[in-house]
This record gives C-alpha cells, structure tokens and sequence, in this order.
C-alpha cells in the first residue's frame, strides 16, 4: 500500500469523526461514540506510521514530499494551493499528534463516561484533531493559519466544555481573545511574506530566503520584521510573555483536554511554526535573539509561579509555560531541532502527568487541592508509578526522556554567541526550580499520611484499566523516548561551541545537579521537615504573596488594559456613541416627524371653507410662481 497517496486522509479522518459524533451522537450509544472518536485518530495513527517509514526509505533529494490537491486561492497575482509537505519534520509531528491523541482519546472514554456531554466532548476533540494535523502537514502560510485558527477554535469550545461553570466560560473567553491578539501577528507576517516573496508556499519562500544576506544584529530588515510578527503569534498559541495568561485559566477545561492541546499538541504550534522557518529565522539574528530571551524569561518565571502553587492542574500548567520556554529558548539558540526534541519528549511526560493527576482528581472525587490529598500511592499504586517516572522525566533525572532533551538544549544554549552563558544558567536555574516543584507535587499527593477527611472524599479509588492503560504507554515513551536520535534524524548533531569534550561534560554534569538539587530541597521541605516550608513562607511573606498571586500580573492586565476598555465602552461607546449619537440621530428623527404630522394634521379640518382657502392660497402662490 502506498500510503503516501493517502496523506490526505490522515487530517480527513477524525473530520468523519467528528461529523459522525456531532451529528448522530445523541442517537448512538457511548460505546460507539468512543469506537468513532478513538478509531478515527487510530486510523490517522497509522496512516502516519505508514507514511512516515515510507517517507525514511526515500532519497533526501526526493523530500520533501508535497501533493497539491487543488487551487485554493486565486486572485490576481496571489495564489495559493490546497495542499500537504511531509518531511522529518511534518513525520515527526503528525506521529506525536496521532499517537498522543489516540492515547488521550482512549483515556477519555473512562474519564468522561458519564458526562452528559460525551458525544460532544468526541466530537471536539476529532475536531481538533483535524486542525492540528492540517497546520502541520500544510505546505504553505495560508493554509496552516486556517488549522492554527482551528485549534484556537478548539481550545476555546474544549475549555469551555463545562459551560455551567462560570469560571469555565470565562477561560474559555480568556484563551479566545488572548489568541487573537498573537493571530494578528500572524496575519500581518503572512502578508509581508507574500509582499517579500511573492508566494506564501514554504518551498518557494525557503528558496528565497536562503539567497538573502543576513540582516546584522540590531537591523531590523524586512525578514526580521516577518520573523518578529510570526514570534508574535507563537508568544499566544504557545503561551510565551506577554500572551501566556490564557493557559493557566485554561485548566477549567476537562483534564484530557488540558492532557491533549494544553500539555502535547496545540501550545506546540508556535515551536513547530519556528522550527518549520528556520530558512527565515537563520537570517535574522535579531529575531532569534528575541525568541531566545523572550523563552528564558518565560522558563524561569512559570517555573518560579510553580513552586507555590496549591492546585494540581495549575502546577501543571505553569510547568507546561516553563517547558515551552525551554522550547523557544533552543530555537532562539538556533538549535531547532533540539527544541523539537524537547516537544516530543514533553509531549510524553507532560500528556502523562496531566492524566495522571486526572487519575488522581477521578479518583479523590474531585478534589484538585494539593492540601487535601496525601497517602494516595497506596490506594492509587499504578497512577503513582507511572505519575513517577513523569516526574522524574521532566525532573531531568539521567536515564529518561527529559534528560537528554534538556541537557541538549542547555548545551546548545550555551554554545550561543549571543548572551549563550547568561540564557544558560537562566535555563540551569530553571531546570533546578522544574525539578523542586515536580518533587514536591509529587510528595504532596502520593507521599505522607492523608489530608482529607471522609465527608471531603468517601472512597479513594484506582482509575478503570481504559485510563490506566495509556498512562502505562506513556510512561514507557517518557523512559525511551530520550534515546531516540531525533536532532541527528532532524539534522542536528551536537552542539558546536569548540570547548570540547570535557565541556559537555560539564555541562551535563551541571544538568543533573540542578535535578538532583531539586529533589533533595523537596524532600527536606516535605518530608525531613514539613515545619519548614511555613515558616520559610512566614520569613519571605512579600515574596511568597508576589508568586501565590503569579506576580499579580492578572491583576495587573485588568487594571492596565481589561477595565480602561470596559470604562471606555460603557461610558464613550455605550453612552455617548449608542444612547447619545445612535439612539439621539434615530429619536430626533421621529420626534421632528411626530411634531411635522401634529402640525400638519390641522390642516385636515373637515370644513369645506378651509379647504376653499388652501386652494386659494395654492392658486396665488402659483400666480406668482409664473409671473416672478
């Protein structure tokens, strides 16, 4: 079989899905909604595998491969085609997509059996599933900016899926607007593209670019400007300063949601849009430099926010900022293949610990507070294994996935000419913050004796075997999937700085103290000496308020933007614009008309005498009229 040929299936796929769902849901029966749902992306899934190892077996002068289905867009001098790339690059997202989505969609039909909204939840996610597989398969700017508007369209109806919750709708809201503000970055880059190269299609565009001199540092030229905007667009899917405030509100969502485009998948979009024009970015250093601090500045600060947090979604959520940081810290450093090592290993870790603490969540009843848990390895032993071994993943503990993926891109950081030390002990220092908050998240919920009471939760109990399964399939990728050569399979061997053996040594050496510093504070903290943390946080209060309030910076953008726009629609737009200039131009029309017809209604008196007279008077204006 020539998968190839059926490229074009793999994103068409869970649209059937999500068709049959959305439509016939309410006749058919939970099982068949799940059979859908899931056999939908398993049958994408190996679509993908078919054609991935079919894409290996071919020549590097046949890549990449690109079948255009039809003319899209034809106007003018612009054109577009409907059509699909497959490379290393596009293989190794669309296996990550489908085989995390699989996993998570399995997971789903136990989490979410008895909601009542099950044939919709399905039909959501096959949704997504097929806008996130058309912006990475896609061959050109314009048709990945309608998946990257399809999954925001997602995020917004998956996160808003309880929408009795208040809360719910209004992430829901939160993450809709926030994403509009990066989109429009992404707009405007896809025009200038086009006003620079005369084609939005990534095959012709490269080619372009790479003939291109490159723009000096502190110049900001024309692909700068372009790299810059479509760094705008990623700083909101990928949830990056200023536009990251969505995210953490987004955990009102389902927990396969937050597993799937929270953790694994969607907030990966602006990695993946970075990595995928690296011909563009490799000519604008100004541009890299930007993404490069703009992500360390990202780690760190998440990962700080994350060492207070109460919530187990949230602590989640904030790594899932801190580890994108990481991401666009490597590509900032050049080093794209290294950042999308690091979104397939934190696709593993990351969909793992979400739904692990959905276990856990299912199986406490609800209960999302780190202080009312507690004792749970006993009662939940195969959610604490595998929630173990995602920590020790993203920890950077030696042996599994998110070593090999951080430590490379902390190498490759360091080898960067521009600010690469300083960038390199922000990222070490982060490394050190992610390992801490993992450590004791993990302490907090499965180690100690149990917080709860019997009237908080009744029965704590293990997840079914159709939640646990993908939690034991995931926890095998967090454990292999660091010795997966994928930066040398991408292109990229090692970092290249001159300093030689010994320096990688070091460095690696720097990695695992940092992870293994993490774990030891941790255990003192909440284990050795659980009288400490209070008493740190009773010593420190103004810093420990500033980060239980995430820096205050929600506060902070209603204050500034949120309220000013709310004054200024009520009091200008509402008051002046609609009651006084709208309301007041429509009212005077029909008060001058009701005073004109209350005059001129006197006219039709009923007495033959006045009529007389207005004809009269009718006949000598006319007299006049002619004889003037």
């Amino acid at each position: 079989m020539d998968f190839l040929n059926w490229l074009w299936l793999i994103p068409l796929a869970p649209l059937f899905g999500a068709i049959i769902n959305g439509s016939l849901g309410t006749r058919l029966s939970r099982t068949w909604i799940g059979v859908i749902g899931a056999g939908t992306v398993a049958l994408s899934f190996v679509l993908s595998i078919g054609a991935f190892v079919q894409m290996l077996h071919m020549p590097e002068s046949a890549l990449p491969i690109v079948h255009n289905y039809f003319v899209w867009i034809q106007a003018g001098s612009f054109h577009a085609n409907f059509g699909f790339l497959l490379d290393h690059l596009s293989g190794l997202m669309i296996l990550i997509v489908t085989g995390v989505g699989f996993l998570i969609h399995i997971y789903s039909t136990g989490y979410m059996h008895d909601d009542p909204g099950f044939y919709r939840f399905f039909a959501y996610l096959n949704l997504f599933m097929f806008s996130m597989l058309t912006l990475v398969l896609a061959n050109n700017y314009l048709l990945m900016f309608v998946g990257w508007e399809g999954v925001g369209l997602c995020s917004y109806l998956l996160i808003g899926f309880w929408f009795g919750k208040k809360s719910a709708t209004d992430a829901g809201k939160k993450a809709f607007i926030v994403n509009r503000v990066g989109d429009f970055g992404f707009i405007l880059a896809t025009m200038w593209i086009f006003s620079t190269f005369q084609s939005v299609d990534f095959g012709q565009v490269f080619e372009a670019a790479r003939k291109l001199p490159v723009e000096p540092l502190g110049m900001i030229g024309a692909v700068t400007s372009i790299c810059l905007l479509m760094f705008v667009g990623a700083t909101g899917k990928s949830a990056q300063i200023p536009l990251y405030v969505w995210l953490p509100d987004a955990m009102e969502g389902p927990t396969p949601v937050s597993a799937l485009i929270h953790a694994a998948t969607m907030v990966t979009a602006g990695v993946y849009m970075i990595a995928r024009s690296a011909a563009l970015f490799d000519r604008a250093p100004g541009a890299l430099l930007v993404v490069a601090c703009v992500g360390a500045a990202t780690a760190i600060f998440a990962a700080s926010v994350g060492l207070v947090q109460t919530d187990i979604k949230k602590v989640l959520a904030y790594s899932t900022v801190s580890q994108l940081g990481y991401m666009f810290l490597a590509c900032g450093a050049g080093a794209y293949a290294v950042g999308v090592f690091h979104l397939m290993t934190h696709a593993f870790f990351k969909a793992l610990l979400f739904l692990g603490a959905g276990s856990v969540i299912h199986g406490m009843g609800g209960i999302q507070d780190l202080r009312k848990m507690g004792g749970l390895r006993h009662k939940m032993p195969w959610t604490f294994r595998t929630f173990f071994v995602g920590t020790l993943a993203i920890a950077g503990i030696p042996g599994l996935a998110g070593f090999f993926s951080k430590d490379m891109i902390l190498a490759s950081v360091w080898s960067s000419p521009n600010y690469g030390r300083v960038l390199w002990a922000v990222g070490l220092i982060t490394a050190g913050f992610t390992s801490f908050y993992m450590f004791r998240l993990l302490i907090l919920t499965f180690f100690g004796n149990a917080r709860y009471t019997h009237d908080e939760v009744h029965h704590v109990h293990e997840s079914p075997a159709s939640m646990l399964i993908p939690l034991g399939v995931l926890a095998l990728g967090s454990i292999l999937g660091g010795y997966l050569n994928v930066p040398g399979f991408l292109g990229f061997a090692t970092a290249e700085g001159g300093e030689g053996a010994s320096t990688e040594h070091m460095l690696m050496a720097a990695s695992i103290v940092a992870a293994l510093s993490g774990l030891a504070v941790a255990w003192l903290l909440y284990v050795s000496r659980p009288e400490l943390p209070a008493r740190l946080a009773a010593g420190a209060e103004a810093m420990y308020s500033i980060l239980t309030h995430k820096y205050y910076i929600d506060e902070i953008y209603d204050a500034v933007i949120v309220w000013p726009l709310l004054q200024a629609s009520r009091e200008f737009l509402w008051k002046f614009v609609d009651v006084i200039v709208i309301d007041g131009a429509v009212n005077s029309v029909g008060f001058v008309i009701g005073s004109s017809a209350r005059g001129l209604r006197h006219m039709q008196s009923g007495f033959v005498r006045t009529y007389a007279a207005w004809i009269l008077a009718g006949g000598v204006f006319l007299i006049a009229w002619f004889l003037r």
